[in-house]
């Protein structure tokens, strides 16, 4: 399926490690033509790490969709009924955003998009990147994955021996996945190897 004139959101969450794999994606949904609208947690504005500071990352998001971000529940609440999205990215989506998301908790922009949309009947894709998916935090991702409309980057483990209990999306897969979820169907395999070149 074509993305062109799609209207896609695109969550950010506060798994900063990612977003070096996760902004050439954007990209590429950008060159496709679609329209993406980005939206970020209060995280993502808020925070400076070593992996950069968070208005530099908006800065460089709005820079590269053209769009200003979402960043308040107030401004994400209107993709439900008065400025529709045909899908809501969630990339990276971190095990607090998931546990929060699986248990309709909505207390960040991101979140808020992302339960506009599904009120809408449209997909939702996620990239998960979270330390205790395998863990704690399993019971919330298998909740996620049985629910209708939403769909997920494939993902595996990142580092089985020093981080067992740690899930990464295959972010180059994020298109495809889009692609698949707008035509109702979870790209497959949903479990796979990561590639270290990705990290």
């Amino acid at each position: 399926m074509s993305l062109k004139s799609k209207r896609i959101g695109f969550g950010l969450t506060g798994s900063h490690c990612t977003y070096d794999v996760v902004f050439p994606e954007i990209e590429k949904l950008v060159q496709a033509g679609a329209e993406v609208i980005p939206v970020v947690s209060y995280t993502v504005k808020s925070t400076d790490t070593r992996f950069g500071k968070g208005e530099d990352w908006v800065a460089r998001i709005e820079d590269l969709t053209g769009n200003k971000v979402i960043d308040t529940i107030v401004d994400a609440e209107p993709l439900g009924p008065k400025m529709p999205l045909d899908c809501m990215v969630i990339a990276p989506l971190t095990g607090v955003s998931m546990s929060k998301f699986a248990n309709a908790i909505n207390d960040s922009p991101v979140l808020m998009a992302a339960k506009a949309t599904l009120r809408n009947l449209k997909p939702v894709v996620l990239g998960i990147s979270t330390n205790d998916a395998l863990g704690l935090n399993g019971v919330n991702l298998m909740k996620l994955m049985a629910t209708k409309n939403i769909y997920f980057i494939p993902y595996g483990q990142d580092d089985p021996i020093k981080k067992p209990n740690s899930l990464v999306a295959r972010m180059s897969m994020l298109s495809e996945t889009v692609e698949a979820a707008l035509t109702g169907k979870q790209l497959q395999p949903v479990l796979v190897e990561r590639f270290k070149d990705e990290e």
